[in-house]
């Protein structure tokens, strides 16, 4: 059993190739969370006869450049798992250097779905981030985070994590325009929940308050975000500035998708990760087609598929 390995600063994942085991571990790297312990317990639970890794975790500001977080997150993976490692880099297994292994997930992904799909633009939405990869014959993206962002093909903004402070800067209250506090009080979670959009079990990251992930602490944190208690604005008032966070996010993907799919003559949009339903949205939106990865290989595939991805990608070269 050949199993993947996606090593995030916030989350961590890990899928079969076979798409039967699929696993999402929140593990706040960032805040030194212990990873080592997690991957022993993978380990051992799975029982993999080999395993393929990618990392995004190295860029957590806890290590003091991405090269040192490179070398613990692999020295962690190394020490936990007794079988053959292989690690994939953004040219695929075959890299001289760790640093070619910074931020590669994207890479796997966008591979797997050269192979199987063809040409398209590919986006993945997950907690923090979302990448859009064209993909004309191969991935054509940059290699790096910081040329991805230059491109527009790395956008920082997750169905769960991005501070709402990010998306606005003033929000519209009964005919009032009200500068957002530019304070961590409420991410993009608390909008999608007090919406509708997410449950409170899919509320999978940690609130900036530490408090509950029910529908009365997301109104509390979101009426923070303008120094208000939800009492002075009201669940109206807390559900404008959701509706007006959320609006914000799809107009930054939808603009995302545009400008690349226009740039490289693409007419496909493939949908993956736990903010999927939003990629479909902005590509019907653009009148793009678009395949969901949730129902070509299932919605739990969907949501790891980096780490799915980097699997099969060793089993494909496990059989050559």
């Amino acid at each position: 059993m050949i199993l993947g390995l996606d090593v995030g600063g916030a989350n961590t994942k890990a899928a079969s190739s076979d798409g039967l085991i699929t696993i999402i571990e929140y593990l706040p790297i960032w805040k030194e969370a212990p990873l080592t312990p997690l991957l022993r317990r993978i380990s051992q639970e799975a029982e993999p006869e080999a395993l393929a890794v990618v990392m995004t975790g190295e860029l957590a500001d806890c290590f003091s450049n991405k090269r040192l977080g490179i070398l613990s997150i692999k020295e962690a993976v190394e020490e936990s798992f007794s079988c053959p490692i292989k690690f994939w880099g953004v040219d695929g297994f075959r890299w001289t250097d760790v640093s070619d292994l910074a931020a590669a997930n994207w890479s796997a992904s966008a591979s797997l779905i050269s192979k199987e799909i063809g040409d398209c633009l590919f986006a993945d939405m997950g907690s923090t981030t979302t990448d859009l990869i064209p993909i004309k014959s191969r991935p054509k993206a940059g290699r790096t985070d910081f040329n991805r962002l230059a491109n527009g093909e790395l956008i920082y903004s997750g169905l769960l994590r991005t501070n709402l402070a990010f998306l606005l800067h003033e929000v519209n209250l009964a005919g009032r325009r009200i500068p957002l506090s530019s304070e961590l009080f409420a991410i993009s979670a608390d909008a999608h929940l007090v919406l509708g959009e997410i449950a409170e079990a899919e509320y999978a990251v940690e609130p900036p308050d530490g408090n509950g992930k029910d529908r009365i602490s997301a109104e509390r944190r979101l009426a923070r975000t303008v120094c208000a208690d939800l009492e002075e604005i009201g669940p109206e008032g807390v559900e404008a500035i959701a509706r007006q966070a959320i609006a914000r996010q799809a107009g930054l993907l939808t603009a995302g998708i545009r400008r690349l799919a226009e740039e490289h003559n693409l007419d496909l949009v493939v949908a993956a990760g736990i903010g999927e339903g939003m990629i479909e949205e902005a590509a019907l939106d653009l009148s793009l087609e678009c395949v969901l990865l949730s129902e070509r290989y299932g919605p739990r595939v969907s949501d790891v598929f980096p780490a799915y991805a980097v699997a099969r990608l060793l089993e494909m070269v496990e059989e050559v």
